[in-house]
């Protein structure tokens, strides 16, 4: 066989053209074939996500107005919540008590707790209590208690006159101011929320006494 060197122009020619060839097929039938096969599949994986894109963009104005739906859920679990607080908050309770007895101007003497009654989703925690002041600061008082956001329920309520606090079961007699004229006792009543739980009679917490 002839060299290289030996061959006319024309075989020459002939020659390095068909090696061309034969890299262009072989080229093609690794590297370019394979970045061709890439990109179809990376092309797909494109088509596919702008669909998936497409279907998801229907929902957004869903979206919103589920979030919106969230936050006025959020706002109500917040108003119950003061409404009816998921723990017993005794001493929030008792502070509640006393800042509404010092805004109508009468003196809150005792807190006597009672047993608590346990309910399938909420606990009443009762509480007696001894007051004395002005006959409509008396009435000022349970006006503001009937108005709190937390749940208070008044019951058992005896009035006497300051001569004898004994008619409403006052357990002690104090030094009444010149312009106090009525003494109460009552039992109020407030609430808290829990899961469901077997209905039992609970123990008292410590009587807080003054």
């Amino acid at each position: 066989m002839a060299n290289f060197s030996e061959m006319s122009g024309i075989k020459q020619w002939g020659v390095v053209l068909g090696a061309a060839v034969l890299v262009t097929v072989a080229l093609y039938m690794t590297v370019f074939k394979s970045q061709r096969d890439e990109n179809t599949t990376a092309q797909q994986n494109l088509e596919a996500k702008l669909r998936e894109n497409k279907e998801l963009e229907s929902y957004r104005p869903k979206l919103a107005e589920i979030e919106r739906q969230l936050a006025n859920l959020k706002q109500q679990l917040e108003i119950e919540r003061k409404i009816v607080p998921d723990e017993k908050e005794v001493d929030n309770f008792m502070r509640m008590l006393d800042g509404e007895a010092q805004r109508a101007g009468v003196e809150l003497r005792r807190y006597t707790a009672r047993p608590i009654a346990q309910k399938d989703f909420y606990s009443e925690v009762p509480f007696e209590l001894e007051l004395d002041g002005p006959y409509y600061s008396m009435l000022n008082f349970f006006d503001r208690v009937g108005k709190l956001e937390r749940i208070v329920n008044v019951s058992g309520l005896l009035v006497a006159s300051t001569r004898k606090p004994g008619d409403a079961k006052a357990k002690k007699t104090y030094q009444y101011a010149p312009n106090e004229s009525v003494v109460a006792t009552c039992v109020a009543t407030t609430f808290f929320s829990h899961d469901m739980v077997p209905a039992t009679t609970g123990k008292p917490p410590a009587s807080a006494k003054r």
